[in-house]
Protein backbone atom coordinates (compact mmCIF):
# COMPACT_ATOMS: atom_id res chain seq x y z
CA UNK A 1 0.00 0.00 0.00
CA UNK A 2 0.85 3.14 -0.55
CA UNK A 3 0.81 6.33 1.70
CA UNK A 4 0.47 9.43 -0.90
CA UNK A 5 1.12 13.15 0.71
CA UNK A 6 -1.71 14.59 -1.90
CA UNK A 7 -3.98 11.96 0.13
CA UNK A 8 -2.66 12.73 3.29
CA UNK A 9 -3.35 16.48 2.55
CA UNK A 10 -6.87 15.93 2.58
CA UNK A 11 -6.99 13.75 5.40
CA UNK A 12 -5.87 11.24 7.55
CA UNK A 13 -5.43 7.57 5.89
CA UNK A 14 -6.06 4.53 8.03
CA UNK A 15 -4.72 1.11 6.78
CA UNK A 16 -5.08 -2.53 7.91
CA UNK A 17 -3.10 -4.35 5.49
CA UNK A 18 -1.84 -8.29 5.58
CA UNK A 19 0.98 -9.30 3.91
CA UNK A 20 1.08 -13.15 3.05
CA UNK A 21 5.00 -14.89 4.17
CA UNK A 22 6.13 -14.57 0.64
CA UNK A 23 4.85 -11.34 -0.22
CA UNK A 24 7.73 -9.78 1.80
CA UNK A 25 11.23 -10.41 1.61
CA UNK A 26 13.99 -9.06 4.23
CA UNK A 27 17.27 -8.50 3.47
CA UNK A 28 18.54 -10.72 6.99
CA UNK A 29 19.98 -14.36 6.06
CA UNK A 30 18.08 -17.20 8.17
CA UNK A 31 14.50 -14.46 9.01
CA UNK A 32 11.76 -16.42 7.61
CA UNK A 33 8.36 -15.08 7.91
CA UNK A 34 6.22 -18.01 9.00
CA UNK A 35 2.51 -16.33 9.36
CA UNK A 36 0.57 -13.58 7.86
CA UNK A 37 1.85 -10.18 8.53
CA UNK A 38 -1.12 -8.17 10.28
CA UNK A 39 0.01 -4.01 10.39
CA UNK A 40 -3.17 -1.79 10.95
CA UNK A 41 -2.79 1.96 11.84
CA UNK A 42 -3.30 5.43 10.98
CA UNK A 43 -0.77 8.11 8.68
CA UNK A 44 -1.43 11.71 8.66
CA UNK A 45 0.60 14.89 8.27
CA UNK A 46 1.94 17.10 10.89
CA UNK A 47 3.33 19.62 9.07
CA UNK A 48 5.95 18.57 6.72
CA UNK A 49 6.20 15.03 8.13
CA UNK A 50 4.39 12.02 7.65
CA UNK A 51 3.26 10.57 10.67
CA UNK A 52 2.40 6.97 11.24
CA UNK A 53 1.28 4.95 13.81
CA UNK A 54 0.48 1.02 14.42
CA UNK A 55 0.90 -1.82 15.31
CA UNK A 56 2.02 -5.19 13.78
CA UNK A 57 1.75 -8.90 14.54
CA UNK A 58 3.52 -11.99 13.11
CA UNK A 59 5.33 -15.00 13.71
CA UNK A 60 8.89 -15.42 12.23
CA UNK A 61 11.09 -18.32 11.87
CA UNK A 62 15.25 -17.57 12.99
CA UNK A 63 18.59 -19.29 12.37
CA UNK A 64 19.72 -20.53 16.26
CA UNK A 65 23.33 -18.62 16.53
CA UNK A 66 25.00 -21.49 17.39
CA UNK A 67 23.18 -24.97 15.82
CA UNK A 68 21.62 -23.11 13.17
CA UNK A 69 18.39 -25.19 13.94
CA UNK A 70 15.17 -23.25 13.55
CA UNK A 71 13.82 -20.56 16.24
CA UNK A 72 10.30 -19.24 16.08
CA UNK A 73 10.08 -15.46 17.18
CA UNK A 74 6.31 -14.34 17.94
CA UNK A 75 6.84 -10.24 16.92
CA UNK A 76 4.13 -8.03 18.51
CA UNK A 77 5.10 -4.34 18.04
CA UNK A 78 3.63 -0.76 18.39
CA UNK A 79 5.51 2.14 16.39
CA UNK A 80 4.86 5.76 16.51
CA UNK A 81 7.15 7.13 13.83
CA UNK A 82 7.98 10.37 11.89
CA UNK A 83 8.98 10.55 8.11
CA UNK A 84 10.52 13.73 6.64
CA UNK A 85 11.52 14.05 2.92
CA UNK A 86 14.78 13.65 1.74
CA UNK A 87 14.24 16.57 -1.26
CA UNK A 88 13.61 18.50 1.44
CA UNK A 89 16.95 17.25 4.07
CA UNK A 90 20.20 18.98 3.34
CA UNK A 91 22.60 17.51 0.53
CA UNK A 92 24.80 15.35 2.70
CA UNK A 93 25.85 11.98 2.02
CA UNK A 94 25.03 11.14 5.92
CA UNK A 95 22.32 13.51 8.00
CA UNK A 96 22.86 13.90 11.63
CA UNK A 97 19.25 13.19 13.66
CA UNK A 98 19.13 15.13 16.10
CA UNK A 99 18.79 14.25 19.77
CA UNK A 100 15.29 13.29 20.83
CA UNK A 101 14.41 12.50 17.24
CA UNK A 102 15.53 9.12 16.71
CA UNK A 103 12.51 7.55 15.86
CA UNK A 104 12.67 9.57 12.28
CA UNK A 105 12.94 8.37 9.12
CA UNK A 106 13.08 9.12 5.81
CA UNK A 107 11.22 9.06 2.29
CA UNK A 108 11.55 10.27 -0.76
CA UNK A 109 8.91 11.21 -3.63
CA UNK A 110 5.58 11.75 -3.22
CA UNK A 111 4.70 9.56 -0.31
CA UNK A 112 6.36 6.43 1.69
CA UNK A 113 5.36 2.14 0.96
CA UNK A 114 3.01 1.20 3.96
CA UNK A 115 5.68 -2.58 3.11
CA UNK A 116 8.69 -0.31 3.70
CA UNK A 117 7.59 0.38 7.42
CA UNK A 118 6.43 -2.92 8.18
CA UNK A 119 9.75 -4.61 7.30
CA UNK A 120 11.84 -2.41 8.96
CA UNK A 121 9.99 -2.47 11.95
CA UNK A 122 10.18 -6.41 12.18
CA UNK A 123 13.57 -6.06 11.14
CA UNK A 124 13.66 -4.25 14.92
CA UNK A 125 12.17 -6.24 16.81
CA UNK A 126 14.64 -9.05 16.17
CA UNK A 127 17.10 -10.45 18.75
CA UNK A 128 20.76 -9.29 18.63
CA UNK A 129 21.47 -13.58 18.56
CA UNK A 130 18.62 -15.90 18.63
CA UNK A 131 19.27 -19.70 20.27
CA UNK A 132 17.34 -22.28 20.13
CA UNK A 133 17.72 -22.92 24.04
CA UNK A 134 20.16 -21.61 26.76
CA UNK A 135 22.54 -24.67 26.87
CA UNK A 136 22.97 -25.30 23.45
CA UNK A 137 26.02 -26.91 21.97
CA UNK A 138 26.21 -25.78 18.59
CA UNK A 139 27.92 -27.44 15.82
CA UNK A 140 31.50 -29.54 16.00
CA UNK A 141 33.95 -26.68 14.65
CA UNK A 142 35.64 -29.74 12.83
CA UNK A 143 33.03 -32.38 11.63
CA UNK A 144 30.43 -30.04 11.57
CA UNK A 145 27.89 -32.30 13.82
CA UNK A 146 25.56 -31.02 15.95
CA UNK A 147 26.09 -31.47 19.44
CA UNK A 148 22.66 -31.34 20.31
CA UNK A 149 21.63 -34.04 18.71
CA UNK A 150 25.14 -35.92 18.82
CA UNK A 151 28.32 -36.28 20.63
CA UNK A 152 31.03 -35.86 18.47
CA UNK A 153 34.05 -37.94 17.97
CA UNK A 154 36.81 -35.96 16.83
CA UNK A 155 39.79 -35.92 18.80
CA UNK A 156 40.76 -32.58 21.17
CA UNK A 157 42.23 -30.24 18.17
CA UNK A 158 45.93 -29.34 18.75
CA UNK A 159 46.83 -26.32 20.04
CA UNK A 160 48.18 -24.23 17.90
CA UNK A 161 52.03 -23.57 18.96
CA UNK A 162 51.86 -20.11 18.46
CA UNK A 163 49.70 -19.81 21.29
CA UNK A 164 50.97 -21.73 23.41
CA UNK A 165 53.20 -18.17 25.25
CA UNK A 166 49.50 -17.32 26.32
CA UNK A 167 49.03 -20.32 28.54
CA UNK A 168 51.27 -18.46 31.00
CA UNK A 169 48.31 -15.75 32.06
CA UNK A 170 45.39 -18.48 31.92
CA UNK A 171 44.30 -19.20 35.42
CA UNK A 172 43.35 -23.04 34.19
CA UNK A 173 46.31 -24.94 33.77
Amino acid sequence: MFIALEQLEEEPVRFEETFAPDQMEYATEGLRQVAPLKVAGIASLLGAEIHVRGSLATQLELECARCIEPVAQTVKRDFDLYYRSLDESPEQDEIAVPRGEEELGFYSGDGLLLEDVAKEQVILSLPMRSVCRPDCKGLCPHCGINRNRETCTCSAPAVDPRWEGLKKFSPVK
